[in-house]
């Protein structure tokens, strides 16, 4: 059976169940905790095991003249009925080792018989049982398609335990708590169905066959071995006529006495269904043991997280589900994707979004909707791995898909593996599918497989810009782009923004950050102008305490328009994301920051913060001297003075003296090598086209002098870029 069939089963059942499930969790959870109160305090005896028939009963006649039952409950509290020595009637816990009495028993409370009403009928007599009892069956098979999704999950019961990898919050608890609240659920469950049959009588016939009185030969009833743990009831003679006798019920018989010879009369044994009963109420109440009604408790408490988790995970996978703007037999970028949980679609939604964007015709489509794609050029497949190694549910049928349908026209294809590190399978099903195309013989690599480690965004601009400098087409670079956008706005405050003149497109904006804000420089701060989910991303500087934006006013910007017409004490929505993957390095003891028109306002944060007095070499490219460059000038100055900053480096595109910051670089290869050399940070913030030009002159400067690439100072992490 497919995986998908176990998932779509579980969440059937969930769905069908759901608000009868609810009720029996949270009356659930109310009953256990009475099943434990229902023990403070206690009225069982110490040693009550040890206590025997032949060392109380005679205490008990001698006390009390009159005895009339005394009962045994599942807390082994002894209750009894009797008349005493000044004639009043007793029905008391008492000390059956010495006859006193301990307690008394108290009634159920109104509200209590309410919830216990609710969860065995939802007060429909026997309609509402039947509802109950399907729901506890249907409770037992959605823990048992849970069992065997976590079995394929985790490949086999052997890592029935094994680490699970969070993809998010309730992603990752409806499958922890799952394994750990299984057997008691499962104990619910079937004891509950149980229950319910019993009380329609469906073992009937079973109990007429085994209900028989037995007729023993002579025997006596042993009452020296006889403890009262194994009595549930004795009924005392009514006289002391010799016809008169003891009537006990133990847990599995019971057994009529003699009250003179001790001879057994008779001797009933139980059927098995009732046996059964009463072990499956001690099961399904916890009315036995405190510490089991604290297990069942804290089972019926995850039965309502799986509720909310299994409906929150349903609503993520459907919130993900692909909008095309256009056509699958008309585009040229067509979109794979294989996610069990969404994360790679998110990932592949972003791609498809700039895209389009930029006028390309880009499809995008699940891994098993692969067919013929009559204009495609480039097929881009994202895909996650399932449990060890396996294709997720949205992926299994591709491998037969692609011999199905074999493209006709040369096709250069990328495959992105998403998975995690911690499984020895590493992203195991996107090597399987790289390995498959390179097979067909219309298929044509684009791109070496890239794998994407625990969904991290860096990770994945690997890949970003190896496939943008190689198409030429721009693609964002900011690791936060990819991100998942935490929900819930914050509002901020316009503290100041200068002027914008007509010779003059940047711009910049203080806003005033919140008592709770919680932020740093090189983090990015998202604004929605139109009020809905076109989200604008700019980087952070933090500046007194404050948010400062390096802006930049496009003809007919969306975010650039919406934030230029703000004024002083004008309050707008945000998101502040944090971009740890661009925070300025703790560790680092000289870094360079190279920058390009507003790429440079993380770095005026981060140069402002430099209290360690690290080394820092700003490298900045403008077009031309303006205001706003003055005034940057102005603050490298009183850096300089503070030791904040080393030098400042300035190049403009259109003055007299044309630069372009790739000069300056080029000028200064011997710091560049040597910084890299010795394990310093280069750091990178600003317009996509400029990054792939630094990056080709330092890879030029790090093989002629380091005689090494580029490409391995990346991999140490010496290069962090936040471009767009």
């Amino acid at each position: 059976m497919t995986l998908s069939v176990w998932r779509y089963a579980h969440l059937t059942l969930a769905v069908f169940s759901a608000a009868f499930l609810f009720l029996a969790a949270a009356t659930g959870i109310i009953l256990a905790v009475d099943a434990i109160q229902e023990k403070i305090p206690s009225h069982r005896v110490t040693n009550f095991n040890d206590i025997t028939l032949a060392e109380t009963l005679p205490i008990l006649k001698k006390t009390y003249p009159e005895i009339t039952e005394i009962s045994i409950d599942h807390n082994q509290f002894v209750t009894l009925q009797a008349i005493d020595k000044n004639g009043n009637d007793v029905n008391a816990y008492i000390n059956p080792t010495n006859g006193k009495i301990i307690g008394k028993p108290e009634k159920k409370s109104d509200f209590i018989n309410w919830i216990t009403s609710l969860h065995r009928s939802l007060f429909l007599h026997e309609t509402g049982r039947l509802f109950i009892g399907i729901n506890a069956f249907l409770l037992l098979l959605i823990s048992t398609s849970g069992f065997v999704l976590v079995l394929k999950r985790q490949k086999g019961i052997r890592n029935f335990f094994s680490k699970i990898i969070k993809d998010y919050f309730a992603q990752y608890y409806h499958v922890v708590f799952g394994r750990l609240a299984l057997i008691p659920i499962l104990i619910l469950a079937l004891s509950g169905t149980y229950l319910s049959m019993d009380r329609f009588h469906l073992f009937e016939n079973e109990n007429k066959t085994e209900t028989e009185n037995s007729k023993p030969q002579q025997k006596s009833f042993d009452f020296k071995k006889t403890s009262f743990a194994e009595i549930t009831k004795i009924e005392f003679p009514f006289s002391d006529d010799s016809e008169d006798y003891y009537t006990f019920e133990l847990k599995d018989r019971k057994i009529e006495v003699e009250q003179y010879s001790n001879k057994i009369i008779s001797e009933e044994l139980f059927p098995t269904t009732k046996i059964l009963s009463e072990l499956s109420l001690d099961l399904h109440t916890g009315r036995a043991n405190s510490f089991w009604a604290f297990v069942l408790g804290l089972a019926s408490l995850n039965i309502l997280f799986f509720i909310y988790s299994g409906f929150a995970m349903t609503f993520k996978r459907r919130a993900s589900r692909i909008k095309n703007k256009f056509k699958a037999e008309e585009s040229k970028y067509i979109l794979l994707v294989g996610s069990e949980n969404g994360s790679s679609l998110r990932f592949a939604n972003a791609i498809l979004k700039q895209l389009t964007e930029q006028g390309e015709k880009a499809f995008m489509t699940q891994l098993n909707d692969y067919k013929n794609f009559p204009k495609a050029e480039h097929l881009l497949i994202f895909s996650s791995t399932y449990g060890l190694g396996d294709a997720p549910s949205n992926a299994n049928k591709f491998e037969s898909l692609l011999a199905k349908y074999p493209q006709t026209n040369a096709v250069n294809y990328s495959v992105i593996g998403f998975g995690s590190k911690s499984y020895p399978d590493f992203c195991g099903f996107a090597r399987k599918i790289d390995s498959i195309l390179e097979k067909q013989k219309w298929a044509h690599r684009f791109l070496e497989l890239q794998t994407v480690n625990d969904k991290s965004a860096v990770e994945f601009v690997n890949w970003v810009k190896l496939w943008s400098a190689k198409t030429e087409i721009s693609l964002s670079t900011t690791p936060s782009v990819y991100n998942h956008i935490p929900k819930g706005l914050q509002q901020l405050m316009v503290l100041d923004k200068t002027m914008v003149l007509e010779n003059e497109q940047t711009f910049l904006l203080t806003l005033r950050a919140g008592m709770r804000s919680q932020f740093t420089s090189g983090d990015l701060l998202a604004i929605y102008p139109a009020n809905d989910n076109q989200e604008r991303l700019y980087s952070i500087g933090k500046h007194n305490g404050n948010i400062q934006l390096a802006v930049k006013l496009h003809p007919n910007g969306l975010g650039s328009g919406f934030l230029s017409n703000l004024k002083a004490g004008e309050v707008i929505k945000t998101q502040i994301i944090n971009n740890h993957a661009f925070h300025f390095p703790k560790k680092a003891t000289k870094v360079a920051l190279i920058s390009n028109g507003t790429g440079i306002a993380p770095f005026l944060g981060m140069i402002e913060q430099n209290k360690k007095k690290t080394e820092i070499h700003l490298y900045s490219g403008f077009r031309q001297k303006t205001e706003i460059t003055q005034h940057y000038q102005d603050f490298a100055l009183q850096m300089q003075q503070k030791q904040h900053l080393k030098n400042f480096h300035l190049a403009y595109s259109r003055e007299a003296d044309k630069h372009y910051v790739m000069d300056l670089i080029q000028m200064d290869a011997d710091f560049f090598a040597d910084l890299l050399k010795n394990g310093g940070i280069i750091m990178i913030c600003g317009a996509l086209a400029m990054l792939f030009d630094v990056e080709k002159v330092l890879d030029q400067i790090c093989l002629s002098i380091n005689h090494t690439p580029l490409s391995y100072y990346k991999t140490q992490g010496q290069l962090l870029t936040d471009c767009y």
